[in-house]
This record gives structure tokens, sequence and C-alpha cells, in this order.
């Protein structure tokens, strides 16, 4: 205890010292500080600045400033005249140069975009007034009460009303199109007359998906039956076969919409329509002042269209009866989306009948738009109960349209999922029969769909399964993807087709396993819980789907040889259409 005292009393002293220390240098009133301070109070008080630098500025000082600026007359007098004639900026116009070019076009393509919508929109609308308009009118005629009559009158007034608002915004869009289009076609230029374009030569696709805000056609070009719209370019040599064969379609170059002449001569010519000042037609020879007269004018003079091709026109293509006119569909409803846009529910005029419709987003790439009219050219070949049908496509003028029978029962996952309480094995099983009866005519058909699956088949009268959704189809035994695979629906596809990109029918039988499970699973998501890449790995090392539960054994054992890896151990479609029936058979048995 004694010691620790000791202790304590020894660290007490030194602080005691330390603090002693700094109190006695840090004391500002001690003698030292102020002999530090006067010393450095003195030598400030002898610095006079004045005197210093009085002999640099009186050498080195300026004049007055005076009192006025001078004046640029000549300056002026350029910069004026610069501005009467060389650039005259107008209050109703759109000055551009090349620095500004690319931010107007970019600019004229969002205002596009929302013109073709609210033209969408509008064209909707001004459907739902006629439709009010006629039940108005049936309600007059039959003398209904006045409360169902003020009914469907403020039906009708708010549809004016709508229809009224939506027709505003179409013009104030379309002047701002019309502005801006005209400066950016302004500094753009067009193809020197007599230019041509060659199968070979680089030509952005003819397809061109974007709502139209202006008239694409001149008038009265469209009731020409060698007219053909927006047809794809794959499409028009496939019509034009023998020397002298032509047509005339649309197509976009560099922005600006184009008529071409496309003839078969020594291969395929493609002819851009010349627009003189004045606003005739041409290509070497006379203008006229429309396009019929021009095509006319070649084909009755025997002349060529241009001296260096030597085409010369002989016979006109007609329209093939699938290429319908887009004023005869009447979009009624939205009534989802699809791969490139969105999906109607229309009528077709004057029959009444009943349709779908599918038209093409304006914002996908060229590569997309080229695909879109891709299932259309593979569903007009194809004539099957179990293959959705096409009864033509739209594309006179924009929006280019494919339109198909309108199946009623909608997509098949959604039919699953909403009646799963009430289907029974048979019913789910004789789902499966239509798919594989479509699959195997498709396949006799050298058709590869690469994208089967519940959610792309649709539920028609009395249950009848079609498929549909040819988006991703190729008309070929083998197809290797050489474009990428972001679009590949992982947890459908055959790894074959995965690791290698090679397609052949035998995926689309390992699709139509998975298919097969999602039938007897109600509407189930494959692999749940799992990512892509995780059930891609598991499934290269051997794990596969467990039976959904009250699947019949020969059924799971019909998806497990569809999920054969090595593909040419898995069956064709004809072979499981007769596995199908004789399991139907047993059931019923």
């Amino acid at each position: 205890m004694v010691g620790d005292n000791v202790e304590s009393c020894g660290v007490l002293l030194q602080c005691h010292v330390v603090i002693r220390e700094i109190a006695q240098y840090s004391d500002l009133s001690s003698e030292p500080f102020r002999l530090l301070f006067n010393l450095l109070h003195r030598r400030v008080e002898e610095i006079d600045p004045e005197g210093e630098f009085r002999d640099f500025i009186e050498k080195h000082k300026t004049g007055p400033v005076p009192a006025q600026p001078p004046i640029f007359d000549a300056k002026l007098s350029a910069i004026q005249d610069s501005h009467n004639h060389s650039n005259p900026l107008r209050p109703d116009r759109v000055t551009v140069d090349d620095l500004t070019l690319e931010t107007l076009k970019q600019k004229l393509r969002m205002l596009e975009q929302r013109l073709g919508a609210v033209q969408n929109e509008l064209t909707l609308k001004q459907s739902a007034l006629q439709k009010h308009e006629g039940d108005l009118h049936a309600l007059k005629v039959d003398a209904a009460p006045e409360t169902e009559l003020s009914v469907a009158r403020r039906h009708c007034e708010s549809h004016r009303r709508q229809v009224s608002e939506l027709k505003c915004s179409e013009l104030k869009w379309q002047r701002q199109v019309d502005t801006i289009g005209e400066a950016v076609a302004a500094l753009s230029g067009r193809i020197p007359v007599g230019c041509e374009l060659h199968l070979n030569d680089a030509v952005p696709s003819s397809i061109s998906t974007e709502e139209d805000p202006m008239p694409v056609v001149a008038a009265g070009l469209s009731e020409k039956e060698w007219f053909h719209g927006v047809l794809p370019r794959e499409e028009v040599v496939r019509l034009l076969v023998n020397d002298g064969d032509f047509l005339v379609r649309e197509t976009m170059r560099h922005e600006e919409r184009q008529i071409v002449l496309s003839v078969c001569w020594v291969g395929h010519k493609h002819f851009i329509v010349q627009t003189t000042a004045e606003g005739l037609y041409r290509f070497e020879g006379p203008a006229f002042p429309t396009v019929q007269e021009l095509i006319a004018h070649q084909l009755d003079s025997g002349l060529p269209v241009t001296t260096k091709s030597g085409a010369v026109l002989k016979h006109p293509v007609p329209r093939e009866n699938w290429e319908l006119n887009n004023d005869d569909v009447e979009l009624v409803e939205k009534i989802g989306s699809g791969n490139f846009g969105d999906v109607y529910r229309a009528r077709l005029r004057p029959s009444g009948l009943a349709v779908a419709v599918k038209t093409c987003r304006h914002t996908l790439p060229d590569e997309q738009k080229k695909k879109f009219l891709q299932e259309g050219r593979i569903l007009k070949q194809y004539e099957h109960p179990n293959v959705v049908r096409l009864i033509g496509i739209c594309v006179q003028k924009q929006p280019i349209m494919i339109v198909m029978e309108l199946v009623p029962g909608g997509s098949l996952l959604n039919y699953l999922r909403q009646k799963s309480n009430h289907l029974t094995n048979r019913q789910l099983l004789s789902m499966c029969v239509d798919v594989a009866s479509g699959m195997a005519y498709l396949e006799s058909r050298n058709c590869i769909h690469r994208d089967l699956a519940v959610r792309n088949c649709l539920v028609g009268e009395s249950n009848v399964v079609k498929i549909s959704d040819f988006g991703m189809s190729r008309e070929e035994q083998e197809y290797i993807v050489s474009d990428g695979m972001k679009q590949i629906p992982i947890k459908w596809t055959a790894p074959e087709a995965l690791n290698y990109g090679k397609y052949t029918s035998l995926c689309d039988v390992w699709s139509f396993g998975v298919l097969c499970w999602e039938v007897f699973s109600r509407g189930g998501t494959p692999y749940a819980g799992l990512s892509n890449t995780r059930s891609r790995q598991m499934i290269s090392a051997g794990y596969r789907m467990p039976a959904p539960e009250g699947t019949p054994d020969e059924v799971y054992r019909l998806m497990r040889r569809c999920w054969e890896y090595e593909p040419e151990r898995r069956p064709h479609f004809d072979e499981i259409c007769r596995i199908l029936d004789a399991i139907t058979k047993d059931l019923s048995s």
C-alpha cells in the first residue's frame, strides 16, 4: 500500500513540471513575445508601397478609356448580307447544318413515334365512336326508354370529345414532323437521276414499320395492281421470275421514303423513281405528273429504264391474294403484345370477319423489321387444323400488319392456369396430341419452329390447340444460328442448339417434351427456382425434371425420350403421334 502511494506522488510531480513549462513558453505577455511583436510592427511600418512602385507605374501606365466604343459599319453590313441571302432565318422554318443534322433526325424519329401512337389511338377511338353511334341509332329506332337513350348519348359525346382531342394532338405532331422533316430532307439530298440499285448492292431493307405520319405513296398509286406497297425484298425477288417482269414498291433510304421500280432483267434490278424540282417523276427520259403515267410510258414505249441497265418492262406482276389493303382492316381492341409489336382483335371490311392482327413495333432494328413478315411468309404456305391460319399481310402502307384467324380461347398457357382444376388427363393428353399433329405436319414441310411452348399455342373452338408464333421459325432441315443467342428460350431449347447453335426438327422434339410437362403441370414453370444458367448446367449433368403430379407413366416416358441428350435418340414427330394415339386408346379402355 505504501509503495503505491509513493508511485502516485511521483506521477503527480512530473505532471506539475510539464504544466508549468507549457504555461511558461505559451505566455503571450512574456518578454520574448513582446520583443518579437515590436520588431514585426516596426518592419511593417517601414514599407512604402507607393514610393517603391512609383517609377514602374509612371513608366507603364495607359491613357484614359475613350468615351465611346468604335463603330464597325462594314462588319455589320456583311452580317446583314449573310443573314438575308446565304442563311435566311424564318419563324416557320428550321435551319439545319451538318452539326445539327443527326440531332434533328433523332428528334424527327421521336416525333414520328408520338404521332404514330396518337394515330393508332385515334383509329381505335373512332371505331368505338362508330359503334356507340350505331347503338344510339338502334335505341332510337326501337323507341328505347329515355334513361337508356341518355346513357348512350353520354357515351357518344364522351367519345366525340376524345376523338376531337386526339385529332388536335395529331395535327400538332404532324406540323412538327413536317417542319423538321422538310429541313432534314433539304440537307440530306436526293439520289442522282438514273441511279440504279442491283440485287447485290447494299440497300436497306424495304420494310419500314413506323406508323406513317405522311402520305407515303403518290395519289392513286395504291390502286394499281402492280403496286405492292412495302413488300419485303425477299418476296419481290420471289415474284419476279421472267425477264421483263416488274412491280413497284416503297422503301426507306437515308431516312427518306422512296418509290422503287423492281425489274427482273439478267437478275433483279431496283430503280429509285426520281422526283424533279417541279414535282414530276422520271428515270432517264421524260418526266410525268404521276408514277402511274411514268410506268405506262416505260411499258408502252419499250425503252429501257436506264441505258446502262437495258432493263425493259414487259409484264406487270399483280399483288397476290394474301396482300390485303390496310384500309380493309379495322382495329377494334388491343388484346396483347408479341415479339414484334402489339396484337389486336380486328374486323375485315366488307365481310366483317373477326381476325387477329399483329403490328410491328417501330423501334425495332432493321434486322428485326425484316423478320416481322417472315412469319407471314412461312404461314401462308400451311393449311392444317392445328396450325394457326394466315389470312394475309397488309403492306400497302404503314403500319405493316399480319392478319391471322382469330382463335377465341387465347393462349394455351393462360387456359391451363385458368382451368387447372377442371382439366382431366384425357383433355391434357388431347392437347399434346393436337400439338404433335401440327408439328408432324411442319416437320414434313421442313419447318423448324424454334420456339415451341404452351405460351405460343392457342386454344380454338372445341378446345382444339393450334400452333402459333412463327417469328423464329426457319424453312430448312438444318439451321445454324449466326446472329447470337439473345432471344433463345433457354429452358425450352435443346442442348445442341444452346451449345453449337445447330437447329433441326429434333430440337423441336426436345421443346415438345417441355411443352408436355407444362401441359400436365397445368401451366407450371419449367425448372422452377433455377436460373437459365443453372438449369443448363444441370441438364448437361444429366438432370431431368420429375413428372408432374398425376402424369401417366407412359406420358412421362415419352417426355424423357424427348429429352435424350443425343438428338438421334429422340423420336420424330410422326412416331410421337403414334405413341400418343396408343396412350389415348389405353386411357379410353
